[in-house]
């Protein structure tokens, strides 16, 4: 068998990422609907884009696994790293969308402790419980899962897939952003 250098591996690790990213981004989509179904009680499109993805949970899920993995034997440092990380990154994405399109996706202006409605003690917490439930138990479970379906697929077919994924995510942000830009 042939051995994998460092590039082949980096090749790898970055295909992984990206199916990780759409894989929680339609798994956070998932989420926030059920979540304003529940709280509304009734079917709100949840997010920024036309097709069934929020990419922030697609990014946040990409960070955890990229960066903040390697304090899984760490639970502390690990609730208190993605406790900071998620709350500003929440903060800079709130702040983006808002500035860019005069839209806000989300308001915790009337939660206890929050800054600017964009980020609340709640939530900061909640981010940080969510990474150790995600880094001890969601991710090792995907992980595998996502690994014994594509030893089942061609590397070609996964790479046309592929493709077709970030193409079709592509267009859908350029399409969003136009609508929200009008």
């Amino acid at each position: 068998m042939e051995k994998l250098g460092k590039k082949d591996t980096n090749i790898i690790n970055i295909r992984f990422l990206i199916l990780y990213f759409f894989i929680y981004a339609i798994i956070g989509w998932i989420l926030e609907t059920f979540y304003a179904l529940g709280t509304l009680g009734h079917f709100v499109k949840r997010g920024f884009l036309y097709g069934p993805l929020c990419p922030i949970y697609g990014w946040g899920a990409v960070i955890l696994i990229s960066c903040l993995k390697r304090y899984k034997s760490k639970p502390l440092k690990l609730f208190i790293y993605s406790t900071v990380i998620f709350s500003i990154f929440e903060y800079l994405a709130g702040f983006a969308l808002d500035a860019l399109f005069s839209d806000r996706w989300w308001d915790y202006t009337n939660d206890f402790m929050n800054l600017n409605g964009r980020i609340s003690i709640f939530f900061s917490f909640a981010w940080g419980f969510i990474a150790l439930i995600f880094i001890h138990f969601i991710h090792p479970f995907i992980e595998k899962l996502t690994k014994k379906v594509l030893k089942k697929i061609s590397m070609n077919v996964q790479i046309f897939f592929m493709n077709i994924i970030v193409s079709t995510w592509i267009v859908d942000t350029i399409l969003s952003t136009i609508k929200y830009l009008n």
